[in-house]
């Protein structure tokens, strides 16, 4: 490997005992297994009470860093496991004491879906030093810099460590193309390194960098900024591994990898193969391998709480990736909502059409939220659109960022489709081209005025003000105002052991009876959990009897009939639905026009109330869908009779929101 920043000896001369190469720039590691590793694989289900166990035995390994937040962490902890997002930091840096914890912070999107005001942003950065984070890997979906500079201030005035960020993109199978070039990538960097990043890092969220792409980019770098090179790619298209190698070659100071047993697949690369991969090279991690498979050991042992996310038959390299760019985590959510509507064999559609909503959006790049908003309109567009209207359904963020409110996008939008979704945009109908959070209005006293009697505390103010919806009703669970429901709380392995007989059986056709004439003990819990094996659903009920859990009977449950899913993206399990309050008793009344849902969500609001008169088209409500906002219109014009959901009421599609008459 002449000319290489790698270098080693042969076996042959190990052998013969010749001198060790002199490991003169060992590359370093961030381990991702507390965040993306189970965000990638597991729906980001992963629990504080799994890692915590073996936080001191990681702390061994000699990490550069450990990413343990941000992403969708914060969301996915308040929504679905009943955890106080800022507790898993506090909580690991007790163990965690000479790693530094890193998390992903989306620029002015913070850990949210949208921008938030300037005083919000600083607010929860400073929260977040104060809760533990060290390091912080912050990036924008759009590559726009602009979205870093109310963040970076607290960032540097704490001394922590700012890690520029750029999401990795193509317009092309291979690197090149109209927009994303190596002129476009340096020029990014410099810009970064400018405005004060210590490091800088190349985030490939889908897996598309291949090896030599990787290489020579990694030279370029190198040869245009002082700063460290961070690479971050994910394992989805199966070159990961290959481009981490060439990276190293080429003098990448970081790479990210994750313990095996939560890796490949949509997730990252494994450490262990590495590890061997790199022994007497200069490169050498110096990593203990006994010690990696201490750790790997605890992520098998408790694995099977999480494996009812993971579909079985799940290939471990999809290589469609290359062709649609979508991400592994996208492309779950996009699967589970068109399952959920009954549209599962309408993927192949979604797939063609989101090239061309990409192309409308400006090319950006498909990271959260911009992979959201892109897939959801894409999702929008084949189920709703008709020959005689495009884009009939456009969601309030689809809006935002033809607005400007995400920032710049990497080329013009689609002239046409910015004008229909700017019509009526309540901030103007003529685009925005200034740093989007130069119009927001400061929104920290309002988080406060609205959790006045409920948040204890500024964390959680900022849970609120983050997530209204669900950070509310998570605050409720934390002080005891509403009833913690069974589908949040943890599970045991005890639990997954019998769940796995149960369905064993059920698959052998042996389903277990439920008792008929057995009474459950005063105070006994019963739980109930969906299972979904090789295309069918199964309802499987848990007794919890002074604290021991009894599963009492598992039934067919009937699901939506769909085609195979094509062999690009297998189907992966349905994650858990957030818990709803219970449906109002009202029947919807006789005569009138019903409008129902078009697809499983949230109601967030109405813009209407009972007797008010719409026009046909006019928004009634806003429904969420995959953290998306939808405008459901009026489909006839007349007297808004009935008003049917309430506000943070989980609905089904078809199901009745009001009467029109």
């Amino acid at each position: 490997m002449k000319n290489s920043h790698l270098h080693g000896t042969s076996l042959t001369a190990k052998l013969l005992d010749e001198s060790p190469v002199k490991v003169d720039n060992p590359i370093k590691i961030g381990d991702l297994t507390f965040r993306d590793g189970h965000q990638s694989l597991f729906a980001t289900r992963g629990r504080t009470e799994d890692l915590l166990p073996i936080a001191e035995e990681m702390e061994k390994v000699g990490y550069w860093c450990m990413e343990v937040w941000g992403g969708a962490t914060f969301d996915t902890m308040h929504r679905f496991l009943n955890e106080d997002p800022w507790e898993r930091p506090r909580q690991l840096k007790k163990y965690l004491k000479k790693t530094k914890l890193m998390m992903l912070l989306r620029g002015q999107n913070l850990v949210g879906y949208r921008n938030y005001a300037d005083d919000m942003a600083t607010a929860f950065v400073e929260r977040a030093i104060a809760n533990g984070i060290e390091i912080f890997r912050t990036f924008d979906a759009l590559n726009d810099f602009r979205n870093f500079e109310t963040v970076i201030k607290p960032i540097k005035k704490s001394g922590m460590h700012f890690q520029g960020t750029i999401s990795y993109s193509l317009t092309e199978p291979r690197m090149g193309g109209a927009v994303y070039n190596l002129d476009y990538w340096v020029k990014c960097a410099k810009q970064l390194e400018d405005m004060g990043s210590d490091s800088f890092c190349i985030k490939d969220m889908a897996g598309l960098i291949a090896p030599y792409d990787a290489y020579y980019l990694v030279k370029a770098l190198k040869e245009n900024v002082k700063i460290p090179i961070h690479l971050h790619s994910h394992f989805t298209s199966g070159m990961a591994d290959l481009a981490l190698l060439k990276a190293i070659e080429a003098g990448v100071d970081i790479v990210d990898t994750c313990l095996s047993p939560w890796a490949f697949r949509s997730s990252h690369p494994a450490i262990e193969p590495l590890v061997m991969a790199l022994r007497h090279t200069n490169r050498d991690t110096g990593f203990d391998l006994h010690q990696l498979a201490k750790c790997s050991e605890w992520f098998e042992k408790i694995s099977p709480k999480y494996r009812y996310l993971l579909d079985d038959r799940m290939s471990i390299i999809d290589i469609g990736v290359l062709l649609h760019q979508t991400p592994g985590g996208m492309l779950s959510n996009l699967i589970n909502q068109l399952r959920e509507m009954g549209a599962s064999d309408r993927l192949n559609d979604v797939f063609r059409a989101l090239p061309e909503v990409r192309k409308d959006m400006g090319q950006v790049p498909l990271v959260t939220p911009t992979s959201q908003i892109v897939g959801i309109q894409a999702v929008n567009n084949v189920l709703f659109d008709t020959p005689e209207e495009r884009y009939k359904m456009i969601s309030a963020q689809t809006k935002d960022l033809f607005f400007g409110l995400y920032g710049h996008t990497p080329v013009p939008v689609n002239p046409e489709v910015q004008k229909k979704a700017l019509k009526g945009y309540p901030r103007g109908e003529a685009p925005f081209a200034g740093r989007p959070a130069e119009i927001l209005e400061p929104e920290m006293p309002k988080n406060y005025e609205d959790t006045k009697g409920l948040a204890k505390d500024i964390d959680d103010v900022l849970i609120y003000g983050m997530y209204p919806m669900t950070g509310k009703r998570f605050l409720n669970w934390k002080y005891g105002k509403e009833p913690v429901p069974p589908e949040v709380l943890p599970k045991t392995l005890e639990d997954c052991a019998r769940e796995a007989e149960l369905v064993k059986k059920a698959k052998a056709g042996l389903l277990v009876e439920k008792p008929k004439k057995e009474v459950p003990p005063k105070g006994a819990e019963s739980r109930q959990f969906k299972v979904f094996v090789d295309g069918d659903y199964f309802s499987v009920d848990v007794e919890a009897v002074g604290g021991a859990p009894l599963i009492t009977g598992i039934t067919p449950v009937a699901a939506p009939v769909a085609k195979a899913a094509p062999a690009i993206a297998p189907k992966p399990a349905p994650a858990p639905a957030p818990a709803a309050p219970p449906r109002p008793s009202a029947a919807p009344v006789a005569g009138g026009t019903k409008l129902e849902a078009p697809m499983p969500g949230m109601v967030i609001r109405y813009a209407v109330n009972e007797g008010d008169t719409v026009k046909e088209g006019d928004v009634v409500m806003i429904l969420e869908a995959m953290k998306m906002e939808n405008s459901i219109l009026a489909p006839v014009s007349g007297t808004v009779k009935q008003i049917l959901c309430q506000s943070a009421q989980s609905v089904q599609k078809g199901d009745v929101l009001a009467i029109i008459g």
